[in-house]
């Protein structure tokens, strides 16, 4: 999955037009496309150019799986994980 050019750091992507409002709805896109994440208690704000996932992971996996998403479309220095884990009691 690619999104963007990779010469554009997320600042430069910002002043070419997309708004917070669409760099949230891309990263919940891509959230929801990959069927081996459960992004349903993953919740993303943006603070300035960086993006905050906050919520809810249940597996180790989604972690990882989520801020790589993210990160390729905002840059890895742009995501700040806030996320936090419950798995299930065995």
């Amino acid at each position: 999955m690619k999104f963007g050019p990779d010469n554009y750091n997320h600042e430069e992507r910002c002043s070419q037009g997309h708004s917070s409002a669409s760099t949230i709805a891309t990263i919940e896109a891509a959230l929801s496309a990959d069927p081996n994440i459960d992004s349903s208690a993953i919740e993303i704000r943006m603070l300035g150019p960086v993006v905050l996932l906050e919520g809810f992971i249940t597996k180790a996996a989604d972690r990882d799986k989520a801020i790589s998403l993210a990160a390729m479309i905002v840059g890895w220095e742009n995501v700040q994980d806030r996320m936090l884990s419950r798995f299930p009691t065995q």
